[in-house]
């Protein structure tokens, strides 16, 4: 039996989150009620006897912020390597058949799956190694985001009682992000598939039922198997970097006409497409156009740089070069300096919001707005250039 949504919101009103005020024991007797008022049995609520106090591990990891704003060449560069396209070719190799019939049937061609295999969890090495019931329920009592952790940590419930894994075995990130995959519960009662037949959705050991529900997900989130995911491109001298960004979609004739090439030179194919162009790296880095595909890789994960490296890494699988114009010192900026730079923006009658040191949209917006005034290309890109600009 699934989870119904409607009922997962009515038992989130009748059971009123007070998680701050409760001590933990009560909060999971509390818990405990509300599961089994939507049929979770007695066998599987067992399992919340187990759960220790709120893990301080996963609060730190919840709650704990970088030292550094990470720059694309480090995202990319920890995860596309050399070993890592060769074992997924090799990988590609040794599980053709199954990837095929996946293909066939879902339209998600086998280079992507493996690609968002080796990023999400080093095709299947490294899936986390924290108990799913013991993290989730550490996030649903803390009050930050309760409500969201409380139904994924119900979902999580229902499918240890519909048999698909153990609580015991039931592994994954300090976020409660599951298997090989690293689905959340909900994506996993969504889209979960029983790839090998065997009555269980396994998306922990089953290749079968991993790659059969990544490509479900994939297909459903609008995925189209007969095209790529976008491409590295070459922007003319007086591009207007205004026209950058996944707000900006042009059809690929007018991105043509205004002077975009492949890296080879040529002029960038044309057919019945969408697209934006993306900087991750700023004016002086590499330039992308990015088509549909790389918007559904971001319903996966929604970060710019994860859904760079996927396709990315999925071109290398294929034989694909590597990018050509990656910055050769792309400096990273410290949160102080991204917070310094937020309040000057701010000074200056720029909204980047509240000063915290992440960059995010609206950061992001006024960095362009600063760069329009001042004759600057308008990249969005926080740099060390850039904080020296507005000191001065």
């Amino acid at each position: 039996m699934k989870i119904a949504a409607s009922l997962l919101l009515l038992a989130l009103l009748s059971f009123p989150a007070f998680a701050q005020e409760q001590s933990f024991e009560d909060w999971v007797a509390e818990l405990r009620a509300e599961a089994a008022a939507l049929g979770i049995s007695e066998s599987t609520l067992a399992a919340l006897d187990d759960l220790e106090a709120p893990l301080p591990r996963v609060l730190e990891l919840d709650s704990s912020q970088p030292e550094f704003v990470q720059t694309f060449t480090r995202y990319l560069g920890l995860r596309v390597t050399p070993r890592q396209v060769e074992r997924g070719q090799q990988l590609l190799q040794q599980h053709a058949v199954l990837l095929e019939e996946v293909r066939q049937r879902y339209g998600v061609q086998p280079q992507y799956l493996a690609a968002f295999w080796a990023i999400e969890s080093n095709f299947g090495s490294n899936t986390g190694g924290f108990s799913v019931l013991q993290a989730l329920a550490t996030l649903a009592y803390d009050p930050r985001r309760a409500d969201f952790f409380r139904t994924q940590m119900l979902t999580a419930l229902q499918i240890i009682d519909e048999g698909h894994i153990s609580a015991a075995d039931m592994s994954g990130s300090w976020a409660g992000a599951m298997g090989q995959l690293q689905f959340m519960p909900s994506v996993f009662n969504l889209h979960g598939v029983d790839g090998d037949g065997d009555g269980r959705i396994d998306i922990w050991n089953s290749l079968p039922d991993i790659f059969h529900s990544a490509a479900n997900f994939l297909s459903k989130s609008g995925w189209k198997g007969d095209e790529r995911w976008g491409r590295e491109v070459l922007l003319p001298e007086d591009f207007d970097f205004s026209l950058a960004g996944t707000g900006t979609r042009k059809p690929l004739q007018e991105w043509r006409d205004i002077g975009l090439r492949q890296t080879s030179g040529a002029p960038i194919p044309v057919a019945d497409m969408q697209a934006s162009v993306v900087i991750p790296a700023g004016a002086q880095g590499p330039a992308f156009l990015t088509y549909d595909n790389f918007r559904v890789t971001r319903v996966y994960n929604t970060p710019i740089f994860y859904a760079l490296t996927v396709g990315h890494l999925a071109d290398r699988f294929s034989g694909g070069p590597a990018i050509q114009r990656m910055p050769e010192n792309e400096q990273a900026m410290s949160i102080e300096q991204v917070r310094e730079l937020q309040e000057l923006l701010n000074g200056l009658g720029f909204d980047s919001g509240e000063p915290d040191g992440r960059v995010g949209s609206r950061t992001r917006s006024a960095i362009r707005a600063y760069q329009e005034q001042q004759g600057l290309k308008m990249d969005s890109y926080p740099s060390l250039s850039l904080l020296e600009s507005l000191r001065s």
